[in-house]
C-alpha cells in the first residue's frame, strides 16, 4: 500500500532510503479550456462549481501520476507532497492550465 502525504514524516514510519524527487504533470489545454469556460453557469455564493471540479479532477490525476511514477522507483511512500497550479500562455489565442504534484518518494521500513 502506498502512503502519500503531505508532511516530512509518517508517524511510527521508518525511512529506510530516500529514492528521489518524483513529479507529475496535469496539461489541459487551449481548447478544453475554451469548451469549459463556455459551459459554465453554476455559479452560486462566488463559487464555481466546474471550476472546482476541473481542479480537483486534475489534482487527483497528478496524484495518481506520481503514485506511479514513485512505484517505479520502488517506493512504497511519497512524502513533502506538494501541488501547484498554473498557467503556460501558448499565443494569443491559447492558454494551458497546468497542474503540478511534486514530492520525495521513500522506502519505509
Amino acid at each position: 500500500m502506498m502512503i502519500l502525504t503531505t508532511t516530512d514524516v509518517i508517524q511510527g514510519g521508518v525511512i529506510e532510503a530516500y529514492l528521489g524527487i518524483v513529479t507529475a504533470e496535469v496539461v489541459y489545454g487551449s481548447n478544453f479550456l475554451r469548451d469549459f469556460l463556455a459551459s459554465i453557469r453554476d455559479v452560486i455564493g462566488g463559487r464555481t462549481g466546474s471550476y472546482e471540479r476541473l481542479f480537483e479532477q486534475g489534482q487527483k490525476k497528478a496524484i495518481e501520476e506520481l503514485e506511479q511514477r514513485a512505484l517505479r522507483l520502488g517506493a512504497n511512500a511519497v512524502i513533502g507532497i506538494e501541488i501547484d497550479t498554473g498557467t503556460i500562455n501558448v499565443d494569443q489565442s491559447g492558454v494551458l492550465l497546468l497542474i503540478t504534484a511534486t514530492g520525495t518518494a521513500v522506502k519505509l521500513r
